[in-house]
């Protein structure tokens, strides 16, 4: 758009399915890509000019943009993703840009901030406090009042008060920057001969072209190194890059390293920032003023301008996968905006993705291998631990031989780790006097008891309740008993079999991110002995002196009936037994198995994950799973039971005929009821190259509308079945 027209389409950050025709105000100027706020139902509402109208609605019957905001347009490119990402997921295109638009906030212009400098007058009574603010000020540079205060250790007033006695002046002043641009060459690392041939596979794709690498490197492989090379020459070609980690736990590590090999730390984006803090960070990012930005999946959607690279560190985690709002995977959404940007993109994992090893081994991704450990660092020795024949004693969980190998690595001064991914004390608690279980009011699923904090828990809705004294059916006192393990229940027998271990709990709801954080930092330090953790130690951490880890129950998730579940488990325990031996110690890990003769064991035990990932493939190809076919889940629910299915009965009576297609359900959802809605599943699956959103769009269009309480969701390419 050259000359701004009288009309223009403007898609709306709401829920709907295409942009809206506004006329342009006589002096205003906008073009595709512009942000703007259009009146829309009795309110302003964010928008960006999507171009020209395709109706030819009368000029007299279309209100006003309200108003434009000095700010860059967004780029093509994003909107070009926005468009993609919609039609894909098929989620509507407002609701797709709501991720790029987040608040007006970070659209207006930085307030000032309030700053002082010297007068040269010397004020009338100098007192210890005084002095220590005019000699801050001696080189007569302006300080902001916060700065002041902090560096001097003094109060407001005394500022204020050297103000008014003409000592101080007032003047207003930009604010600083929320990061300072990172320097390319700051502190350049040295690459051993492995990392360093890496390194020149991801330079043979041009720093301006689109090109895709898988870094598959074992743990402790070096490969944060390596990508940050290519941060580096993202940098010097004077482009921004995104990179993008499944946990906010693993930030802290991450900037510590950051800032050693660039100087200064990136910019953050995820859930623990201040409203204020995302404004600054969202802006910085479009006026091109920052750099890097290091942060959440979510961070996909900022409106970078010159985006060269985008870095998925552990690509095969399952939090890269949106199930709030627009079902979509950063993996795969990062890979689409890059093509539009002609950028580069790194998928770093120690595990791959069966989806991203299979299109490496179809040369449709560099496959850059790093096949050993950093330094003199070796992989640990993993050895099964078959509980058939060598079970805990009755009432506990930690195997003798695994109990006698932690004896053995604290007396050696070293760290132990015991790994259950199952949070809370217990999975299940019933009665024993009557057997009653206690469930979920709004979920079809078992409470979870948190001893530590004295609650049954459920960890889909989040609904909590007091442990109660007596059972809730028989009236029984004290009845109630654990079946099963969680890892508090571990950290019970742990604590009693290990009393002079300095034992240490970790997992998600154990604490906010900031405490995490200082967890790992302690563990880092050799302050604890013994961790006791879920999926959340697995990923990206560094602890020198660990050297032992113990899965305690390695068969967990294999028995889920998902067709993902041999790939998770393989992933998880290879991520987890990773930690142990990473630095110059040798390292062992054992796994509590009951099917040491399956597959995803066999691998581990032998070291031989192309074994694993040639089951895995040819299995998905005789299935026709992904990535030799595709699928689509429909969700459908709603306040009862009955009018969920019925519903799910006739939509998938008004399926479409297809080719290829194979149409399965209707049927309970794994986890049936959620919040108090009941849930019923339906699962579309095609070949490779069948246009499955095209299709499932045109199936919901065609078929019954949805009315009341009824709702349909749908999850293309779905990561969970429950």
């Amino acid at each position: 758009m050259e000359k701004t027209p009288d009309i223009v389409a403007v898609m709306v950050s709401v829920s709907v399915d295409g942009p809206y025709s506004y006329r342009v105000p006589y002096g205003m100027a906008v073009e595709r890509g512009s942000i703007v706020a259009v009146p829309l139902v009795g309110r302003l509402t964010l928008g960006v000019v999507w171009g020209l109208p395709k109706d030819n609605y009368a000029h007299n019957r279309l209100k006003d943009i309200a108003h434009v905001y000095d700010t860059p347009p967004l780029s093509e490119e994003l909107l070009k993703t926005v468009d993609w990402v919609s039609k894909y997921t098929l989620a509507a295109p407002g609701l797709v840009l709501r991720s790029v638009l987040r608040s007006t906030e970070a659209l207006e212009a930085e307030r000032p901030i309030t700053a002082f400098r010297r007068t040269g007058v010397e004020p009338g009574k100098l007192t210890r406090s005084r002095e220590k603010v005019l000699e801050l000020l001696m080189d007569g540079e302006p300080w902001a009042k916060a700065a002041i205060i902090g560096a001097a250790g003094v109060s407001a007033s005394v500022v204020e008060g050297l103000e008014k006695a003409g000592a101080l002046e007032r003047l207003e002043m930009a604010p600083p920057p929320i990061v300072l641009p990172p320097d390319p060459d700051a502190a350049a690392p040295v690459l051993n001969l492995e990392q360093a041939a890496a390194l020149q596979q991801i330079r043979e794709i041009d720093v301006r072209e689109f090109g895709v690498a898988l870094l598959d490197g074992v743990t402790g492989g070096g490969k944060t190194e390596v990508f940050f090379e290519a941060v580096a020459d993202t940098l010097r070609a004077g482009r921004q890059a995104l990179i993008l980690l499944p946990e906010i736990a693993l930030t802290n590590t991450f900037l510590t390293r950051f800032t050693k090999r660039f100087g200064t730390k990136p910019a953050e984006w995820h859930s623990d920032m201040t409203p204020a803090q995302r404004a600054r960070t969202w802006r910085g990012v479009l006026n091109g003023t920052v750099r890097v930005v290091l942060g959440a999946r979510s961070a996909l959607f900022l409106p970078f301008r010159e985006l060269g690279l985008v870095v998925l560190d552990e690509e095969h985690d399952g939090a890269f996968k949106q199930y709030e709002g627009v079902n979509y995977h950063a993996r795969d959404m990062a890979v689409v905006r890059a093509k539009f940007a002609e950028a580069r993109v790194i998928l770093s994992s120690a595990t791959p993705s069966v989806e991203s090893r299979n299109n490496a081994n179809q040369g449709r991704y560099k496959h850059v291998l790093l096949t050993s450990r950093f330094a003199e660092a070796v992989m640990p020795d993993i050895a099964p631990i078959d509980m058939r024949e060598e079970p805990p004693e009755k009432g506990q969980w930690i195997a003798p031989r695994l109990a006698r190998e932690v004896f053995a690595t604290l007396d050696r001064g070293e760290q132990a780790l015991l790994f259950l991914n199952r949070r809370g004390y217990a999975p299940l608690t019933l009665c024993k006097a009557c057997g009653h279980q206690y469930q979920c009011p709004d979920c079809s699923a078992w409470l979870v008891e948190h001893r530590f904090r004295g609650v049954l828990m459920c960890h889909h809705c989040g609904h909590e309740q007091r442990v109660p004294k007596s059972c809730g059916a028989c009236g029984a006192v004290e009845s109630l008993v654990p079946i099963g393990p969680g890892i508090e229940r571990v950290a019970e027998e742990a604590a009693a079999r290990f009393p002079g271990a300095r034992m240490v709990i970790l997992s998600s709801d154990m604490g906010s991110n900031a405490q995490l954080r200082d967890r790992f930092a302690e563990i880092e330090r050799g302050e604890y002995d013994l961790v006791i953790g879920t999926q959340l130690v697995a990923k990206g951490h560094h602890f020198e002196k660990l050297t032992l880890v113990g899965v305690l129950d390695a068969d967990l998730g294999l028995d889920r009936g998902d067709p993902r579940a041999a790939e998770r488990t393989f992933q998880i325990l290879t991520q987890v037994t990773g930690r142990a031996g990473r630095a110059n110690r040798a390292g062992k890990a054992f796994l509590q198995t009951y099917h040491p003769s399956h597959p995803v064991m066999q691998a581990m035990v032998k070291g031989d994950r192309e074994a694993f990932y040639a089951h895995e493939l040819l299995a998905r190809e005789a299935g026709q799973l992904p990535p030799y076919g595709r699928l689509a889940a429909l969700i459908v629910s709603a306040n009862e039971h009955d009018p969920a299915f019925a519903f799910a009965k006739a939509l998938l009576a008004a399926a479409p005929m297809a080719e290829g297609l194979k149409l399965f359900g209707p049927a309970d959802a794994p986890i049936s009821m959620v919040r108090g809605r009941h849930r019923v599943r339906l699962l579309a699956q095609s070949g490779k190259d069948f246009d499955l959103s095209g299709y499932v769009r045109f199936w919901l269009e065609t078929g019954p509308k949805v009315t009341g309480n009824l709702r349909v969701q749908v999850d293309i390419d779905p990561q969970s079945f429950l």
